[in-house]
C-alpha cells in the first residue's frame, strides 16, 4: 500500500484550530486551514472520518485490505484536490464521495484482473478470525453475490444508516435509483440467502 506510506508523511500530527462549540464549523475551520497548507489539521479530518470511509469503502469491496487501500487513495486524492473544495460544502460527503469512487476502481480492477476466481471468493469472502458465526458467513457469502452497486447501496443504508440522498451523491447516481438499487438489492440477498440454506 505505498498511498498508506504517502498518506502518513501527509497526515502528521500538528497544531490544530481552536474547538468551535459547532462541529461543523470546527470542521470547516480545519477544512480551510488544511488548505492553508497546515498538515496537523488534514490529519485531523483524517481521524474524525476514517471510521466512516471505511465503512462506505467496505461496503463496497470484498476485503478488508481492498476497503483500506480504497481509503488511503481516497484521502490522497482528496489532499490532492483540497484547494478545489469549496468549505461552504460538506467535507464528509465530498470525502466519502472520493472514497466511494476509489472502492469503486478498485472493485472494478479486481473483477478485470480475476473474474475467473470469482466463485472461490464468493465461497469464503471476509475471512476476519473474530469474525466467526454460520450466520454471518451466510450474510457475507450473499452479500459477495449482489453487483458492487447494489451492495454497496444495501450496506451503506441498512448497516450504516446513509439516506437514500447521501447514497446517491456517493454513488453519483439520482437518489431515485438508490431507491431503486436498494430493493433489488434486498430481493437479490433474500434469494441469495434461501440458495445459500438450501445448498448447505
Amino acid at each position: 500500500m505505498h498511498a498508506a506510506a504517502t498518506l502518513k508523511v501527509v497526515a502528521t500530527p500538528g497544531p490544530a484550530v481552536p474547538p468551535a462549540s459547532d462541529p461543523r464549523e470546527a470542521e470547516r475551520a480545519l477544512v480551510v486551514a488544511a488548505q492553508g497548507g497546515d498538515e496537523g489539521s488534514f490529519a485531523a479530518l483524517v481521524r474524525m472520518h476514517q471510521r466512516r470511509a471505511y465503512a462506505v469503502a467496505r461496503a463496497i469491496v470484498l476485503s478488508h485490505e481492498d476497503a483500506e487501500d480504497a481509503v488511503q487513495e481516497g484521502f490522497l486524492h482528496a489532499y490532492r484536490a483540497l484547494d478545489r473544495f469549496r468549505p461552504d460544502q460538506a467535507f464528509g460527503a465530498w470525502l466519502h464521495r472520493i472514497v466511494a469512487n476509489a472502492a469503486l476502481d478498485i472493485a472494478r480492477r479486481r473483477k478485470v484482473r480475476a473474474a475467473e476466481e470469482l466463485p472461490e471468493t464468493v465461497a469464503s469472502p471476509f475471512r476476519d478470525p473474530a469474525e466467526a458465526g454460520d450466520l454471518r458467513d451466510r450474510l457475507r457469502a450473499a452479500l459477495a453475490r449482489l453487483g458492487e452497486r447494489q451492495r454497496a447501496v444495501i450496506v451503506l443504508h441498512d448497516v450504516e444508516g446513509f439516506k437514500h440522498s447521501e447514497i446517491g451523491e456517493m454513488l453519483g447516481i439520482p437518489e431515485g435509483t438508490a431507491r431503486s438499487d436498494l430493493h433489488h438489492a434486498r430481493a437479490g440477498l433474500r434469494r441469495a440467502l434461501g440458495d445459500i440454506r438450501s445448498d448447505s
